[in-house]
């Protein structure tokens, strides 16, 4: 035990953690030569392609110092906002962190959150200033950032270079030196805590743990404490670049267990895995359950996909325990689920996994957040949908979610991300110039604003150079109205939102102007129309495709053409009363890029 170290590695997106990695795994010898390849962790086409880290990854390592054999387990957790509840899992499985701060770009807004996410956890913080090799790096300037951040001394700081490979003996060394050992009874009755999970369809779920107390025989009899599922441990073992079996395992390790598990719903995240004859009187405290953010209804184009859909959501679950579900229905979409994710990039990834690895086509509809509902009686109610909120003369009021956001930028931004967050209805609660050009602002604003381009809004007129992070302060009453589009007098139930009264007429005019380019023309008129209540806010028609039906009648009386149009104007009268209007899925992804 005194020989192993755990740890992981955090930093703000972009600050070169894979590379780091890769740069570990190939000094340690882990990885040799045909196989290594850039992000050698990263396993996903997804994530290689887009060069972020989706997912957290595992791997052991084997290092030699002083004589001594140590066995390193390091995590990659990834930078995103969107992705941190990852990061919160990783954390919890390990004893250290590598804070990874890019010397060019200095400390950013979610490198902060993650450093407070590890200290809450008592890890010991190991800083590496990386990308040492480039021209523009300040070493000295973002070396005082880290100091008056985590109030460590100069010569803790290690410079690297994850591209160049300098300095990595240097993070190897402090890690042995400085992480403690896991601490935990190898005595006691066996107690492991599940941190990730993924489906394999030869041999069922598989499990990742890090045992806290005890251990672990290949063919044990276990059982995992909250489900009171039992099973026998067919095959137990380390994660290396590929699964590597092993007889037995001691508290400290981290690695997989397989026993033939076919049901999604039996492993959860942050269970507890202990022997049966001999189980723990408590279970771990895990992690805090996930709080999603945006709502938004998956639904399978062709409807009798409804189930495919399901088995593929339950195996991404296993995989990515941050995002939740449930089943709804929709007049205009059949029947899909309304999904929770942590923000609008993992709704997407989300989207794009179901597409590649499933092969499910799916409709998306407009993301929300979920809203408080105070009925004249005094009861609230959650409301997740638009479509689900009660008559207004029931409602006393909404509450929408606000949260409060730190942005850090360069100081010549401050101004035009001011006015992006007061547009937003936000209100300012603080500025601090962390040097003579960086300047954190901590806003609070109302979560569904944000939800649809904020982020995109923030990088562009920042130049790339502000961070953002947030998190969920509360609920406050607000102004809000749910806007309904209809189309021929119906309503599209998958279109409606709820919206601030100040905004609702710009939005609702947007969406018409918007819908009346992508609807295709009908042998009749389709009027658009956007609505609050019984009240009409906008309208746009798409006009009808006229056959020339009098083309035939060349010269001789008028009442032949009068004749000819009557009998087409019966045919078109009865057509728009059993006409319907299909609404295309570029319609539903066109609200979402709404200027």
């Amino acid at each position: 035990m005194e020989n192993i170290r755990n740890f992981c590695i955090i930093a703000h997106i972009d600050h070169g953690k894979s590379t780091l990695a890769d740069r570990l795994l190939e000094f340690t010898g882990t990885v040799t030569g045909r196989d290594m390849q850039a992000q050698a962790l990263d396993s996903m086409d997804l994530e290689r392609e887009r060069g972020i880290t989706i997912k957290s990854h595992a791997i052991q390592m084997d290092y030699e110092a002083d004589d001594k054999q140590y066995v390193l387990n390091l995590i990659d957790t990834p930078g995103h906002v969107d992705f941190s509840y990852e990061v919160s899992r990783s954390i919890a499985a390990c004893e250290g962190a590598l804070l990874i701060v890019d010397a060019t770009q200095g400390i950013q807004a979610q490198t902060i959150s993650n450093l407070y996410l590890a200290i809450e956890n008592d890890l010991e913080i190991i800083p590496v200033l990386n990308k040492m090799d480039l021209d523009n790096a300040m070493p000295e300037e973002v070396s005082d950032q880290i100091i008056d951040l985590i109030g460590c001394k100069l010569e803790d700081i290690i410079h690297a270079s994850g591209k160049t490979g300098y300095g990595i003996d240097k993070i190897l060394e402090a890690v042995v030196a400085r992480v403690l050992a896991p601490k935990g009874d190898p005595k006691a009755t066996f107690q492991a805590l599940i941190f990730d999970s993924v489906f394999n369809s030869f041999r069922g779920i598989i499990a990742y743990f890090r045992i806290m107390n005890g251990e672990i025989n290949k063919g044990d009899h276990v059982k995992f404490f909250n489900s009171e599922k039992t099973y026998h441990a067919d095959e137990i073992g380390v994660l290396r670049m590929h699964q590597e079996p092993r007889k037995v395992m001691r508290t400290g390790d981290v690695g997989y267990i397989i026993s033939g598990i076919k049901t999604a719903k039996e492993v959860q995240v942050g269970d507890t895995i202990t022997h049966v004859d001999r189980p723990c009187l408590a279970a771990i405290d895990g992690f805090e359950k996930v709080k999603p953010m945006v709502f938004a209804g998956i639904y399978p184009v062709d409807a009798d996909d409804y189930e495919e859909l399901r088995f593929s959501l339950e195996k991404l679950q296993l995989n990515d325990a941050s995002l939740t579900w449930e089943p709804e229905s929709s007049v205009a979409l059949g029947f899909g689920f309304r999904c929770g994710f942590l923000g609008l990039l993992h709704m997407e990834i989300i989207q794009e996994r179901l597409d590649r690895e499933f092969d499910m086509n799916v409709i998306t509809t407009v993301p929300n957040v979920s809203y408080k509902v105070v009925s004249n009686k005094g009861e609230t109610t959650e409301v997740h949908n638009p479509s689900g909120l009660p008559d207004q003369k029931y409602i006393d009021h909404i509450e929408e979610p606000f949260i409060r956001a730190q942005i850090i930028s360069k100081s010549d931004y401050v101004g035009s991300v001011m006015k992006l967050c007061i547009d937003k209805r936000g209100e300012l609660l603080n500025q601090i110039y962390l040097t003579s050009d960086r300047v954190e602002l901590t806003f609070n604003l109302p979560l569904g604003e944000i939800v649809f381009d904020f982020y995109d809004k923030l990088k562009s007129i920042s130049k790339g150079y502000a961070s953002f992070d947030y998190h969920l302060s509360g609920y406050k009453p607000a102004n809000l109205s749910k806007l309904d589009i209809l189309l021929n007098a119906e309503p599209v139930d998958a279109l409606s939102t709820l919206i601030h009264r100040d905004n609702a007429y710009e939005f609702g005019r947007k969406m018409c102007v918007k819908l009346k380019e992508l609807i295709p023309r009908q042998q009749f008129d389709i009027a658009i129309q956007a609505a609050i209540g019984a009240k009409i806010i906008a309208r746009e028609t798409v006009k009808a495709v006229r056959k020339d039906v009098t083309a035939k009648c060349y010269g001789g009386d008028i009442t032949r053409k009068r004749k000819l149009l009557e009998k087409q104007k019966k045919g078109k009268k009865r057509m728009r009363q059993v006409g319907n209007v299909e609404v295309p899925q570029s319609a539903f992804l066109a609200v979402l890029k709404l200027d």
